[in-house]
């Protein structure tokens, strides 16, 4: 965990450097942050060659059946290729979700009328399925939770688990304003600014407001291209319905059981520098168990 996490803090911090080649230089001669980088992606790789011996081993078994079983099948992908499909459902799964949740308890610390028709929300769907507190949510009570994917809908908003993204063209294009793009040429977009400009979002773009996704109470998709959170076009995220699944499942379970208050709820916590956009210093909170009544 520790190595993924030195892996991408120092891979972000190349793009700081005053002299945009320094790293080369450091990388050739191998010291300093450019040593500490190779030291973690050699236990990062070591990480994923391990998962993906174990999944030969189980399949040779006739054992599970999952989505890196299916790149394994196919004779074409190197190991190499396997790799690093490994090393991006973990990068892409692990840090983005513990980073929107975050924000997400953060925001809604503040904010304890949203959190009380969360509350109300998933009261209404327990009553309706006889289940206890505690009680594992299905599926589709969790797709039911309207109000709950709105709100970390309207945190990813304003906090974006990936706030900016580079991508690279591989032949020349022309974009649908009539912009030119060059092969080889870098465009990047900021889904943070995006997510707080007035022209997209309204005057109220700086306000932390579910409801702006909600139509007649049920959630509303927007434009990918309006919320580029989980991209869009051909490179539309492959786990965006899985994220979203597992952060209402994990926000549902502490919000119905425990009361999370941020000590410094009125101070906006500051950036670390990553791929992600995480906070410095993680989010320190008071937990206190909830008081409730359980379904007999």
């Amino acid at each position: 965990m520790r190595a993924f996490e030195d892996a991408a803090t120092l891979s972000s911090g190349r793009f700081m450097y005053a002299l945009p080649n320094i790293y080369k230089v450091k990388k050739f001669f191998n010291f300093g942050s450019e040593r500490r980088l190779k030291e973690s992606i050699a236990i990062v790789h070591e990480h994923a060659d391990n998962i993906i011996r174990s999944r030969i081993e189980e399949k040779a078994k006739k054992i599970n059946e999952d989505l890196l079983s299916r790149f394994i099948d196919n004779d074409e992908n190197s190991a190499e290729f396997l790799r690093d499909i490994v090393i991006s459902f973990i990068l892409a799964g692990r840090d983005t979700t513990s980073s929107a949740l975050t924000w997400f308890f953060w925001l809604l610390s503040s904010r304890p009328d949203i959190e009380k028709k969360i509350l109300t929300e998933m009261e209404t769907i327990r009553l309706r399925s006889g289940k206890n507190i505690g009680d594992t949510y299905s599926f589709d009570e969790l797709r039911d939770m309207n109000y709950l994917h709105a709100a970390i809908s309207e945190t990813m908003r304003l906090y974006p688990p990936v706030p900016i993204d580079t991508k690279n063209c591989r032949n020349n294009d022309v974009l649908p304003d009539g912009t030119f793009v060059g092969k080889d040429w870098f465009v990047t977009y900021h889904t943070y600014a995006m997510g707080r400009m007035e022209s997209i979002w309204g005057e109220n773009c700086g306000e932390f407001w579910p409801e702006r996704w909600l139509e007649d109470g049920v959630f509303r998709q927007e434009s990918p291209f309006r919320y580029p959170v989980f991209h869009a076009g051909p490179r539309m995220c492959l786990g965006k319905d899985m994220a979203y699944i597992q952060m209402k499942s994990i926000a549902a379970s502490v919000i119905e059981r425990f009361e999370v208050e941020a000590l410094e709820k009125d101070k906006r916590p500051e950036h670390l520098l990553s791929l992600t956009l995480r906070m410095k210093g993680g989010l320190p909170v008071r937990v206190k168990e909830r008081c409730v009544d359980v379904i007999g």
